[in-house]
């Protein structure tokens, strides 16, 4: 099927002088007729439960042990796609990066801590596919990384997340139809010496997870 050309827009720029100057902006894109539904396990929900301030470090970062949640994504037809996140709590990770995302700030405005999504290509399926591997792009899709085995971390931004099926492909992520995989949430926990503990420090991270089309 061919994709629907968006209108050419074209820039003109009258003369001062007799000669006349153009220029053309062309603006291009595709209308996709597929659809992908991403859906996640309990509601989307990654429950850390009560953590005692005595197992937490009171001058180092704390690594808790990672949980998992299902996620599923189901297409209309096998689609080239890819993944990214948005942090909702932009701002409150520790650390200022693409694949940290922020828990939030306890009673004073400190930050909690942060937390990453782990994608491990041993624990996704898809299609009748044999073996799922990970590639990345930092670039927007404009180029990718060799698709290994190698665990990875979901990205924002620019920074996206796909599936191949051919180890060492630097063509980017294959079509999919429906996909299935076990995340897993890996949360870094503050210094308490950093934060207000004299109540209770309740985790607050949201990301907004995107099937991003290419």
């Amino acid at each position: 099927m061919k994709p629907q050309a968006l209108t050419m827009l074209t820039l003109l720029i009258a003369p001062w002088a007799q000669a006349q100057s153009t220029i053309e902006l062309n603006v291009r894109g595709s209308v996709t007729p597929a659809s992908c539904t991403p859906a996640l396990t309990s509601g989307g929900v990654v429950d850390f439960g009560r953590i005692s301030v005595q197992d937490l470090s009171k001058t180092q970062r704390t690594m808790l042990k990672p949980r998992p949640i299902g996620l599923s994504i189901s297409c209309d037809a096998a689609t080239r796609f890819a993944l990214r996140m948005r942090d909702n709590r932009d701002g409150s990770a520790l650390v200022n990066s693409g694949i940290y995302y922020g828990l939030g700030l306890d009673r004073r405005g400190n930050r909690i801590g942060l937390y990453e999504v782990q994608f491990d290509p041993r624990r996704i399926q898809a299609d009748a596919l044999t073996q799922v591997y990970i590639t990345d792009s930092t670039t927007g899709g404009r180029g990718w990384h060799s698709a290994d085995l190698q665990m990875d971390r979901i990205g924002s931004n620019d920074m996206l997340l796909g599936f191949s099926d051919t180890l060492g492909s630097t063509a980017g992520p294959v079509p999919i139809r429906d996909l299935t995989a076990t995340l897993m949430v890996q949360v870094v926990v503050a210094p308490t010496e950093t934060l207000d503990t004299s109540d209770d420090i309740a985790f607050d991270g949201e990301g907004t997870m995107e099937v991003v089309y290419l």
